[in-house]
């Protein structure tokens, strides 16, 4: 099995085959719209923007599981992205990324990626 085997909920509610990014360098990330960490999506647009010719594409899915910091529905979060932001990459439906309700691709992602030395993702 690999990430591309993958359907995930698009922003917009329409499904999406991660097969569809086949031959794409992919970063995929959650994300949280209210943390400390919010203006790194300035950073992540840029980078977008920067690699996307050379087949880069940043896959975004929000969750809301770490001190509730991404509320709100998958519109709402969408509308403050691009209207701060100016976002332009893939956002994906909020998602769960640990414990029973993670999804299915993250916990392909967690089972299945190693950081050097250190062993398996936690």
């Amino acid at each position: 099995m690999s990430i591309y085997d993958f359907k995930v909920k698009a922003q917009n509610g329409g499904e999406v085959s991660l097969s569809d990014y086949r031959g794409k360098v992919l970063l995929i990330v959650n994300t949280a719209t209210g943390c400390g960490f919010t203006p790194q999506y300035d950073e992540l647009q840029d980078m977008y923007e920067l690699h996307r010719k050379n087949g880069l594409e940043i896959l975004d899915f929000p969750c809301n599981q770490f001190a509730d910091q991404a509320p709100g529905s998958d519109e709402e979060i969408h509308s403050f992205c691009t209207g701060r932001y100016g976002i332009t990459f893939p956002q994906f439906s909020k998602i769960d990324v640990l414990g029973e309700n993670a999804d299915p691709l993250y916990k392909f992602l967690s089972e299945n990626t190693t950081f050097g030395d250190s062993g398996k993702v936690r």
